[in-house]
């Protein structure tokens, strides 16, 4: 089988901090599973000076070049450059701003990372945040009710990770490590507001991810058993029967990225849209 793949640049330029233009680009050079895109990323490019040093940057290594830039005359200068150097370039916002402006009737105020004000969403997912790693790996279970979600699962199945993705959505999310013999906590069980759900992978995946991990102070887990694929199968029927008793939704997160587990997990509650 060839592994082997070709290499492109990609120069993401933007007027604020580039998380849109990142996603966008990952999300195309994705398509194309032969090449692999060398990312430059520019951010807070708001002034002639700025930009001029990235359109340098840019000719000494030419290739792809998508931009997020409100200002009409910092657009057209990288639309002129670009075309002068000979590579295409493409405004990731200004086709849907345009569709914007024509359904509603009215121009958009142009205004540089009008996503990123400290609004009451802001300090939402900042407060979310915080409740989530105060309430990781089943830490102040007394407050379980207060939790949008709360994650279950055997040692390795991601909760963490996707606990802090869903806080940095406004969700406030705890977790809990599922151990074979150990009882879940009574507030859980208890809690009648958040959406309890259950992570598991193959047991193949759960050893091979444990294997490269260094076994903390989990409780009730022995040295060999933690990575034995067979304890492992047991430890998520354990997990499985738990969820059949209760009426909690499993998700198997063996093929999926903490991004669309996380989307699986708001498509299951509607209201945390």
């Amino acid at each position: 089988m060839d592994n082997h793949k070709n290499y492109f640049h990609l120069h993401l330029i933007s007027d604020s901090t580039g998380e849109t233009l990142i996603a966008a680009g990952r999300a195309a050079a994705a398509q194309f599973q032969t090449y692999h895109a060398l990312e430059h990323v520019y951010p807070l490019i708001r002034n002639r000076k700025q930009l001029m040093q990235v359109l340098e940057s840019i000719d000494t290594a030419p290739g792809i070049v998508l931009y997020t830039i409100v200002d009409r005359e910092l657009s057209d200068i990288i639309n002129a450059q670009c075309q002068q150097i000979g590579v295409p370039c493409v405004s990731v916002l200004e086709p849907i701003i345009d569709l914007f402006q024509t359904y509603l009737g009215t121009s958009s105020r142009r205004r540089s990372g009008a996503q990123h004000v400290m609004d009451a969403d802001y300090f939402a997912r900042i407060d979310a945040l915080n409740f989530t790693m105060d309430h990781d790996d089943g830490q102040l279970p007394a407050d379980f009710n207060d939790a949008d979600v709360v994650l279950i699962g055997i040692s390795r199945t991601s909760k963490t990770p996707t606990s802090i993705y869903l806080a940095n959505r406004g969700i406030r999310t705890a977790n809990i490590p599922i151990v074979p013999g150990v009882p879940l906590p009574e507030r859980l069980l208890e809690a009648t507001k958040p959406l309890v759900v259950c992570l598991i992978a193959t047991a193949d995946r759960v050893s091979q991810v444990r294997e490269h991990r260094v076994l903390g102070t989990t409780h009730g887990f022995h040295g060999q058993d933690y990575t034995d694929r067979a304890a492992i199968a047991e430890e998520l029927k354990y997990a499985r029967a738990l969820c059949a008793r209760n009426n909690w939704p499993i998700i198997d997160v063996t093929r999926r990225s903490i991004e669309e587990t996380a989307a699986a997990i708001v498509a299951l509650r509607p209201r945390l849209r």
